[in-house]
């Protein structure tokens, strides 16, 4: 059981999500005023050193913006770690994030283990769904932030860090902070400087040059009628751009240089649409978005 628990550790540290990273401000898609806002934020916010909090619904890009930050900051030709907190239990979260000695626990390396602290020493360490971190662990990590230090699992050797933090949500951590499941003094930590990235449905004028980029990207040529767009552009998109690509994928499967018309859509964008004509008859046109 703790070699089966050891191997998927190790997985997911290697599953892509590794030391380097792979996005720049460049590829962040859109000239809405809204995007564009966010773009200038976060480009002031890489060039300093303090804690960044990425807040905004799921498929947003939020990952995206923390690539970029570090990118951008001086800290870029140094480690970028990232980390989703919900995807191990915490107390292997715990053994990640600052490591352990030989015989720590049971199914500890020979050896022990460096943790992301160390592997993200003068770089910037991201914590994907800060939220899901437990009370505990919050302290812990709390402490790391403040004395820029931390121990490994089963050691009293003070390890001192250089890290640049970015927390990543999409839950409303000050709701979180009200019952008791987030720490303040924590979050007044991270959020020294808070990123909220607009959801899709604020910023639909950048709708068409997404579908065009996530084309290029798919390496696809399928093209909508009028009426196609016209769903596209006034679905509310709870989703985000996460949703928006999955219908482009989907699309094309269809064949190479098909004309997408109403019928071909996925049938949950034509429930929108109906849904959405019999509840108003004002709607986003391509001539205003």
């Amino acid at each position: 059981s703790g070699d089966r628990q050891s191997e998927k550790k190790d997985d997911l540290l290697s599953s892509g999500k590794g030391h380097v990273a792979k996005y720049s401000f460049s590829d962040v898609c859109g000239h809405s005023a809204q995007i564009k806002h966010t773009v200038e934020l976060a480009r002031k916010m890489a060039r300093t050193e303090s804690s960044v909090l990425i807040t905004g619904e799921s498929g947003t890009g939020k990952e995206l913006f923390a690539h970029a930050i570090h990118n951008s900051s001086t800290r870029s030709e140094a480690p970028f770690v990232a980390i989703n907190c919900a995807a191990l239990p915490n107390d292997l979260l715990e053994s990640e994030l600052f490591g352990y000695e030989e015989g720590a626990f049971t199914g500890a390396k020979k050896g022990g283990k460096l943790g992301l602290f160390e592997y993200a020493h003068r770089g910037t360490l991201l914590l994907d769904e800060i939220e899901c971190m437990s009370l505990s662990l919050q302290v812990k990590l709390l402490r790391a932030i403040q004395e820029k230090e931390i121990m490994r699992l089963g050691s009293h050797k003070v390890i001192p860090i250089d890290v640049r933090l970015i927390a990543i949500s999409n839950i409303d951590l000050e709701e979180m902070i009200q019952e008791k499941t987030f720490r303040k003094d924590l979050f007044y930590r991270l959020s020294t400087l808070p990123l909220s990235i607009p959801p899709l449905c604020e910023r639909k004028g950048d709708i068409p040059l997404l579908i065009h980029a996530i084309q290029r990207t798919l390496g696809s040529s399928f093209t909508l009628t009028d009426e196609a767009m016209e769903v596209f552009l006034n679905h509310p998109y709870p989703g985000n751009v996460r949703e928006l690509y999955n219908y482009l994928e989907y699309l094309s499967c269809l064949g190479e240089g098909s004309i997408i018309t109403y019928s071909a859509l996925p049938v949950l964008l034509k429930k929108s649409w109906e849904q959405h004509r019999s509840d108003s008859s004002s709607y986003v046109t391509m001539d205003s978005a």
